[in-house]
């Protein structure tokens, strides 16, 4: 198996939705023939169902158990439609992967497909058993549904959304870039001086470069003895007949290696992008700020999260996009992100957006004010430059000296917290 089918076979267990009712349903048809054998062996008598006892119950839950998958679906896909349009349509997905969904439709299945199966089998001996596990299940069914529903409306808070995505966004970052910052800048990946040995040109279906087995290809360079240039950043569109490697040496391996090699899939994702959570953050923080909801105060906890992003990513050794073999002979070259990337991507979109903001200038201003504080000198210049555009902002925007001033003060809460005075340097 290929590191891309590996990819694509945990990708599709990690975000499909119907394989777990499915085996739910096979779980049902395999648990029937048991329960009846074992029901048949021991002759238990348990709850004393007569057969129109137990079909009536029986049927009654098979009917209405149906009607609640249906209704509980259909419920669960306006709410999520809802809470997509009002913060980002990429919260879909993750909605639909959240735990209790899938916890709670595994067991409705389940009841429902198992309640049949003993309906079908009452006859003028009842299995006792049967009907009391498909009693059990359907009660059990209720429960989970709410729980399911508690656990779903609280999942759909805007806080929990950004706090799930960051943590998410976290463990991206420390997976990327396992290193602490050292004391030197990060190299930048240098293309060779010479022209490429060969161009290989995208020939699969179009999208984004979602993920690379970095691994993958550092070992076919070193088995070919040549050099290998992935001209797209993970993240990036890639068309049909885009040039997406260049090759440099004597010998060129095959296409189909090195297609096998990186993942082109229809969105983004967080595997190999921690700048994609940025961008998600961002948006949920420029559709609140938009006239339409005019929400802030969501504005302000996306930067709460996004402060907490920064000050990771800036504490770890940012990849440089140059990997050698095990003769340290450099056999994979790429693009990656920088730190410049990563603070344009959280704070101009956000500052623009927000510009005529009293809340977002403030919480941006104590967001980079803290990060100057705490972060390496190495880290400074793209902070201070975002702070220079903030300025100029609140200049245009705040025509008022007065609110101006308000507006050059740093404050955590966005109005009404703990504020960074700039040009006094102290806190109030």
């Amino acid at each position: 198996m290929t590191w891309l089918q590996r990819y694509n076979l945990r990708s599709f267990v990690r975000s499909a939705f119907w394989p777990a009712p499915v085996l739910s349903m096979a779980c049902a048809l395999v648990a029937l023939p048991l329960v009846r054998d074992l029901d048949a062996e021991r002759r238990w008598t348990l709850l004393g169902f007569t057969s129109q006892g137990a079909s009536a119950i029986l049927s009654a839950f098979s009917a209405s158990m149906l009607t609640f998958m249906v209704f509980v679906m259909s419920s669960l896909l306006l709410v999520v439609q809802l809470a997509s349009a009002q913060m980002t349509p990429r919260i879909i997905a993750p909605a639909f992967q959240h735990r209790a969904v899938r916890i709670a439709l595994c067991l409705f299945v389940f009841a429902y497909i198992f309640s049949l199966g003993v309906l079908g089998r009452v006859s003028n001996e009842v299995p006792q058993l049967g009907v009391l596990i498909a009693i059990l299940a359907n009660i059990t069914s209720i429960a989970s549904f709410l729980y399911f529903i508690g656990s779903l409306g609280m999942s759909l808070r805007p806080i929990v959304i950004i706090a799930n995505l960051a943590a998410s966004a976290r463990r991206s970052i420390l997976d990327v870039y396992p290193s602490s910052l050292s004391s030197q800048p990060e190299p930048i990946a240098t293309k060779p001086g010479i022209a490429p040995f060969r161009v290989i040109n995208h020939s699969g279906r179009s999208g984004v470069l979602m993920a690379v087995d970095i691994e993958g290809l550092v070992e076919i360079g070193a088995i070919n003895d040549c050099l290998i240039e992935l001209l797209p950043r993970v993240g990036d569109d890639v068309s049909e007949g885009d040039a997406i490697f260049n090759l440099y040496g004597n010998r060129a391996p095959e296409s189909e290696l090195l297609a096998h090699s990186i993942a082109i899939g229809s969105e983004r994702t967080l595997q190999q992008d921690p700048v994609f959570a940025f961008r998600v953050l961002g948006e949920i923080a420029c559709r609140a700020l938009s006239p339409a909801i005019n929400d802030p105060a969501t504005a302000v906890l996306v930067l709460d999260q996004l402060q907490h992003l920064l000050f990771r990513v800036g504490q770890r050794q940012l990849d440089a996009g140059v990997y050698s073999d095990g003769n340290k002979q450099v056999r994979l070259i790429c693009s990656t992100p920088d730190w410049e990337d990563f603070v344009t991507v959280a704070v101009t979109v956000i500052r623009r957006y927000g510009a005529g903001s009293l809340q977002v200038a403030r919480r941006l201003r104590a967001m980079l004010d803290h990060l100057l504080t705490t972060l390496p000198p190495l880290r400074a210049e793209p902070l201070r430059e975002e702070l220079r555009l903030l300025h100029l902002d609140v200049i245009t925007n705040f025509i008022d000296l007065h609110e101006r001033a308000r507006a050059e003060i740093g404050d955590f809460q966005g109005v009404g917290g703990r504020k960074i005075n700039r040009t006094a340097g102290v806190r109030n």
